[in-house]
């Protein structure tokens, strides 16, 4: 059974996503209100999954991530919120978000997004996917401060960062390509040196700025 925490400022909400989640098979092991709680609790129960919102009062969701990073703190977070602002998807991603949904996502969906993260993967909603795709199309997106210039990669490392793109793990990506697990992750490690990245989710921003996925 997944262990994971869910932060948000609505006792409503919380108790709602819970109840889903278990009734999953996932388990919710804390309950946090804001930034500040989420931080704590992922540090005292260590979840596999954190399930954070972005609008919190006091210390919001962005503080949290921020705060987690600048401890080393390697819980994989999933933003659930009602928010897509382009802007504010973007900071999530780059304090170190590795997926990103909505909240009116299906507890299938919900379920699924959860274990992707649990298993090292990354998943965004695809309404979130094409507000970014905008954002950096119209230019609107900030790029990284002194972004490392762009080391070509290979058609199969690109096929590996699509697959990252869609949220699977490695087990899936080696699943899908037909290659060993440890092969993927040999590529992944030369893709994120290639672009310059530090985690897989700032190697997808990377390549989808620079138009490698389509």
């Amino acid at each position: 059974m997944t262990r994971v925490i869910v932060a948000d400022d609505q006792a409503l909400v919380r108790e709602g996503i819970r109840t889903l989640l278990e009734v999953a098979g996932i388990e919710v092991v804390a309950e946090a209100e804001d930034g500040a709680q989420a931080v704590a609790v992922i540090e005292e129960h260590a979840p596999e999954v954190a399930l954070m919102d972005l609008r919190m009062p006091r210390h919001d969701g962005i503080w949290a991530l921020e705060q987690l990073r600048e401890q080393g703190t390697a819980v994989p977070v999933l933003v659930l919120t009602t928010f897509d602002d382009d802007q504010l998807v973007l900071r999530a991603l780059r304090a170190g978000a590795r997926g990103y949904l909505l909240k009116d996502v299906t507890i299938a969906r919900l379920a699924h997004a959860v274990g992707v993260l649990a298993d090292g993967g990354t998943l965004m909603s695809p309404s979130v996917t094409d507000s970014l795709l905008r954002a950096l199309r119209d230019g609107t997106a900030e790029r990284e401060v002194q972004e490392a210039p762009l080391q070509a990669l290979t058609v199969r490392e690109i096929e590996v960062l699509r697959l990252v793109a869609e949220g699977c793990s490695n087990r899936e990506i080696a699943e899908v390509l037909h290659l060993a697990e440890g092969t993927v992750k040999n590529h992944l490690s030369v893709i994120l040196q290639k672009t310059g990245s530090r985690d897989r989710t700032s190697a997808v921003l990377r390549a989808l700025r620079e138009g490698l996925l389509g």
